[in-house]
């Protein structure tokens, strides 16, 4: 087990944080889960950018999720 203050206990440590921090884009990927679903659901077609702008918010979400995990290492 490597130390806190080692490289890899400081990476441990926002590894931890990390599905607490991504659990607040719950929204955007419920709307990005409904939009894939709905596109694939009796006979639809999925294709790509379909759901282009769903899938951009959850991005942007857990970009601002990891921005807030790392903060202050």
């Amino acid at each position: 087990m490597s130390a806190p203050g080692t490289v890899w206990g400081r990476v441990r440590a926002r590894l931890r944080t990390f599905p607490e921090r991504l659990a607040a884009c719950g929204a955007e990927a419920a709307a990005y889960g409904r939009c894939v679903q709905a596109s694939t659901a009796a006979g639809g077609s999925l294709r790509k950018d379909l759901c282009a702008q769903e899938f951009e918010a959850l991005r942007s979400c857990f970009a601002a999720a990891a921005k807030k995990t790392t903060k202050g290492y």
